[in-house]
């Protein structure tokens, strides 16, 4: 009788990531509608220097989001998920905005946040939003 390897985790199939990754958006687009932000654009792309999660405006200020979604007892908790050097391709992104959608900054200037969803095995997400975090 032969038995199949074993693996430490199971991967993802990349459709259930995909669906994973539009959940979390969804209630991160939610979360920051129900405290007064707008929401300008959704997984807006600028070419090959990737792609913004969320492009939103908090008074006078340009908020750049990105939204992480992890089931529980992933590898990594979502609100680790900014490296350096993800902070420096969210400011590209976000300058590339700016020169897309009208010039300067506004008069608030640019902020980039991190909104980290957990999803538990059981029970509601648990939504936690850094502002300013790069």
């Amino acid at each position: 009788m032969t038995t199949k390897p074993q693996h430490d985790a199971p991967r993802q199939p990349a459709l259930a990531k995909n669906a994973l990754g539009t959940y979390g958006e969804g209630l991160a687009v939610r979360r920051l509608t129900a405290t007064g932000m707008t929401v300008l654009a959704r997984n807006w792309r600028c070419g090959r220097a990737g792609e913004i999660d969320i492009v939103a405006r908090d008074g006078d200020t340009l908020v750049i989001c990105e939204v992480k979604t992890r089931r529980e007892g992933a590898f990594q908790h979502p609100m680790a998920a900014v490296t350096p050097t993800k902070a420096d391709r969210l400011k590209r992104l976000a300058a590339c905005w700016l020169d897309r959608h009208g010039g300067p900054p506004p008069p608030g200037g640019v902020r980039i946040d991190l909104i980290g969803i957990l999803l538990p095995r059981r029970g509601a997400p648990v939504v936690t939003h850094a502002q300013g975090v790069a």
